[in-house]
């Protein structure tokens, strides 16, 4: 099945699987391309994301319910949060999600809004004119498992309390340059 490009608040990718496609259990890949990464990259703000992968297995339930496990692995370059060069990174997660007809969601919701529902529950994702679309799962889990402070090794935020010059110590803190500006 190809993959497209989409934008809305569901991410930039869709891959849609047909449920009928789905007799017990199906496995596969998605390997992302090169026009799916970049657009990624640039949404995630990420100088480079070289690789995106997901294995998976779509397994058949109950009630029109489908669950997916799988693997997701992407090689992704960030932004170090203290010097700003690049730090090479590798993801490597477990994918669990379960996907339900959107009458039996609609039923969850009532449920939920009555209070009879588990609130830290996973929410199962929609199936959707009869396709689970796994696209939105891969750049959900992809942005959740970056690195929020990523930082190059030995990088530091510490700040030294002070050095001595002239026989007295002196302020190295954040606020010590605004405090030398209000001295004549």
């Amino acid at each position: 099945m190809p993959s497209d490009l989409r934008s809305d608040q569901r991410g930039p990718l869709t891959k849609p699987i047909g449920l009928e496609e789905i007799k017990g259990e199906i496995s596969g890949t998605f390997v992302a391309s090169a026009a799916e990464r970049s657009a990624i990259a640039s949404l995630l703000e990420l100088p480079e994301l070289a690789a995106l992968r997901l294995d998976y297995a779509v397994r058949r339930g109950g009630g029109g319910r489908h669950h997916l496990s799988g693997r997701l692995t992407a090689d992704v370059t960030q932004t170090c949060v203290v010097t700003l060069e690049p730090v090479q990174g590798r993801v490597d997660v477990p994918v669990e999600v379960d996907f339900w007809p959107e009458r039996l969601l609609a039923e969850l919701e009532a449920r939920a809004e009555e209070g009879a529902s588990d609130p830290d529950a996973e929410w199962p994702e929609p199936i959707t004119e009869g396709k689970i679309d796994i696209g939105p799962l891969i750049y959900e889990t992809l942005a959740t498992s970056l690195d929020p402070y990523p930082r190059r090794e030995g990088a530091s935020f510490e700040w030294a309390e002070g050095r001595e010059t002239n026989g007295e110590e002196e302020k190295t803190s954040p606020f010590a340059a605004l405090e030398r500006l209000k001295r004549p």
